[in-house]
């Protein structure tokens, strides 16, 4: 599934420019040192971090995006740094319980 798709089916807000990359998991942490070590290429990052470090970890792995649960909103510095990076931010306003049961209702692993 692309990424425009999820974020449709889903009711994501882009809050950057992105490229549509497919979709092949979904990886959830808060942990930095956990996305860098467990999470997939072409994975949605799902987290409640809003700071650099988190794109830093989303780009080394080559996730396709990051959803920020609960409406929260990185700073102009860190949306600039996905932007550069190709990785599409995106808020989900609800937590990240709701979210995940969501992406397995679609049928992302």
């Amino acid at each position: 599934m692309k990424i425009s798709e999820l974020a449709q089916k889903t009711g994501l807000t882009a809050i950057n420019d992105y490229a549509d990359r497919e979709v092949e998991g979904v990886y959830i942490s808060d942990m930095v040192s956990d996305i860098i070590t467990s999470a997939k290429r072409n994975s949605v990052v799902v987290t409640l971090q809003t700071h650099k470090s988190l794109i830093a970890a989303a780009n080394l792995v080559a996730a396709a995006m990051v959803v920020i649960v609960k409406d929260r909103r990185p700073s102009d510095e860190v949306v600039e740094l996905a932007t550069r990076t190709g990785i599409g931010i995106f808020t989900y306003p609800s937590d990240t319980w709701t979210f995940a049961r969501t992406l397995g209702q679609l049928g992302l692993p």
